[in-house]
């Protein structure tokens, strides 16, 4: 809690204000510009290695063309004409091999299936950069395969591979045009081994990375790849030992072999991080069999990097612990005047009325505020007595109306006692109404079923039994609403009977109990008892339910009609339908037809039919809606839901 206060106080605040754009603002916007020089240097250091790979391409390249125009030299030579009209060829070219510095050379009249050959006995001479197999080294020149030969190293990174070592050979292969004494075309070849030709990397480096280009702790290097092996580079494996057979990075392989794109971005070679450069190099099939690569150790620019940071770093810590108590300590001074008013304040809210600032001879505009303040003290201490002085006054005036409030709670209390006798009288009246309404009901279809087996007694009486069956319910029906009474009378001696019921069986038998009223009114039945599912209520209070509505609708025509009673399944339950078309009800009148006591047929009715009705429904998870068109009929819905639904 306390350091909640301190945090909240003006002084931390308005600390935190002023020293915002120092501490934090100054340092952001520091790393901000060290992530943008920084991002600067690694591009310049990408143009760097594009600059070196350029270098050695275009001495690649030129090493490409000056061994084809060598060749091309000594086959347009006359002492090439001369040592073929002579017959010694073979010792020339031995001669020509040594001083040329080739690995092989030789005469060919067919092409061998090499576009370089091929170019040449066509009359034009050509040089690439070709890969050989073992058995094409040892045709070509003695002990070319041995020398070729590279073990592989175990790489990390590398693509995993079963192979133990390169036995291919990467040569400068070249041919000229040239004719035989007997008049047939044919071609000077001629080659040199890249594979271990250090020579040749070395003058690569050498090239690139003259002394002083690369900063004190940097190492340039270069190497030639076979497909991913290193056959050629001055890359240090161990302390003057070349990395030959190593391998490249998967990712590498993958962008410039398999892609065909140039890498330029720091790579992983052999023991440490580069900023890397690495180009394919395409035979004369045009296939890619080989990468060209040159990079520089990354560490000692790395290394600069995190001085200048730790440098800036350092020298701005140093700036803020200097700075920053100074700015505090003259902080204090502006801050004291605010705190000598906020302990006032406090002194003040808890009782004290007689602190004040004592502000004194200081002019400063805090002081001036704390004047201020203590002329508000001043004055809030005089309404404070004028309160004292009001509230005496009130606590008379509210024991006084409380006096009168006191006999009014009392009336009250007895108004409320009467009206809660006058309920409970009202319920009885309601329920003794209820049940003297029900027994109407299977009075009248008793006296129906008695006319109608007074019409069949005689001989036939066998006749009548489902009349007097039908009787006998009714009889049983009697008992229940006398039951209810009793229910309300005595709750903790009645137990409720709810089954799983068909509702359209229930309706089918309503039909028959109140067939002699609808056929004595010439109503004509519609019945669609479709419903399948069960739902959870007592079969008598449902046979209760729908009777009372056939019997309402049976009232509404008189001069007959068309009675329709329905059960269908829904989704959630099973929807019972009992519609006419009779009479209608008004719609001022609609609304209260539930409402006990509420009736239209004056004399003949308690009211109580339908609001009974909707109670048992919706003790059932149920509920009842009516609609009516005036002069049309009206049309009542009970819904009943599944088991499981409730």
């Amino acid at each position: 809690m306390l350091s909640l206060r301190v945090l909240g106080s003006v002084r931390v605040r308005l600390l935190v204000i002023a020293l915002l754009p120092m501490l934090v603002l100054l340092p952001l916007m520091l790393g901000i510009t060290m992530w943008r020089w920084s991002g600067k240097i690694d591009n310049i250091l990408v143009n760097k290695v594009t600059g070196d790979l350029t270098i050695a391409d275009q001495y690649l390249a030129r090493l490409v063309d000056a061994s084809g125009e060598r060749i091309n030299a000594v086959a347009q030579s006359v002492a090439m004409h001369a040592a073929l009209e002579a017959g010694r060829s073979k010792s020339f070219l031995v001669d020509e091999q040594a001083r040329l510095g080739l690995d092989f050379l030789y005469i060919a009249d067919v092409s061998g299936g090499w576009p370089v050959i091929e170019a040449a006995l066509r009359g034009k001479g050509r040089s690439a950069v070709d890969v050989l197999d073992a058995e094409q080294l040892r045709a070509s020149a003695p002990g070319l395969a041995e020398r070729a030969r590279v073990p592989l190293v175990p790489t990390r990174a590398a693509v995993p591979t079963d192979r133990t070592e390169e036995t291919r050979g990467m040569v400068i292969h070249s041919a000229a045009p040239i004719t035989l004494p007997d008049g047939r075309q044919a071609a000077l070849v001629g080659g040199l081994l890249l594979n271990r030709n250090l020579d040749f990397i070395d003058t690569i480096n050498d090239l690139v990375y003259r002394p002083q280009s690369l900063p004190t702790g940097s190492v340039g290097t270069a190497t030639l790849f076979l497909e991913d092996v290193r056959v050629s580079t001055n890359v240090r494996l161990f302390e003057n030992v070349r990395a030959l057979g190593t391998r490249v990075s998967a990712a590498v392989r993958s962008q410039v072999l398999d892609e065909g794109r140039i890498w330029l971005d720091r790579a992983f070679v052999v023991n440490d991080w580069y900023v890397s450069a690495y180009e394919p190099i395409l035979d004369s099939h045009g296939n890619r069999v080989g990468m060209l690569y040159v990079g520089f150790l990354e560490e000692p620019f790395r290394q600069a990097k995190l001085v200048s940071v730790l440098l800036l770093g350092g020298t701005f810590l140093l700036v803020a612990m200097v700075s920053v108590p100074i700015f505090l300590r003259w902080a204090g001074h502006v801050f004291r005047p605010l705190e000598s008013m906020a302990r006032t304040i406090a002194r003040f809210e808890a009782g004290d009325l007689a602190a004040r600032n004592r502000v004194g001879s200081d002019v400063g505009e805090i002081a001036q505020v704390a004047a201020h303040l203590d002329h508000l003290l001043d004055r809030v201490q005089a309404r404070d007595r004028d309160l004292r002085d009001w509230a005496e006054s009130l606590e008379a005036k509210v024991a006084e109306r409380t006096a009168d409030l006191r006999a009014a709670n009392r009336n009250l209390e007895r108004t409320t006692e009467q009206l809660i006798i006058s309920e409970k009288l009202a319920a009885v009246g309601e329920i003794t109404a209820s049940v003297a309404h029900e027994i109407n009901n299977p009075v009248a279809v008793i006296q129906g079923n008695l006319d109608v087996a007074r019409s069949v007694l005689g001989p036939a009486a066998d006749k009548a039994a489902e009349e007097f069956r039908l009787i006998d319910d009714q009889i049983y029906r009697i008992s229940v609403i006398v039951s209810k009474l009793l229910q309300f009378a005595r709750p903790e001696d009645y137990s409720g009977s709810a089954n799983l019921i068909a509702p359209s069986e229930v309706a089918s038998d309503c039909l028959v109990l109140t067939r002699h009223q609808i056929e004595t009114a010439g109503i004509v039945v519609n019945a669609s008892l479709t419903a399948q599912a069960q739902v959870l209520i007592s079969r008598t209070e449902l046979q209760q339910v729908l009777v009372n509505l056939i019997l309402n609708a049976v009232q509404a025509m008189p001069g007959g009609g068309t009675l329709s009673v329905s059960t269908a399944d829904s989704k959630k339950g099973v929807v019972v339908t009992v519609a006419d078309t009779g009479t209608g009800i008004p719609p001022e009148i609609l609304p209260r037809i539930f409402d006990p006591f509420f009736t239209t047929k004056q004399a003949r009715g308690t009211g109580l039919g339908l609001s009974i009705s909707q109670r048992i429904v919706s003790e059932a998870g149920g509920r009842i809606t009516a609609r009516s068109v005036p002069g049309k009929g009206s049309r009542f819905e009970i819904f009943l839901p599944h088991p499981k639904a409730r």
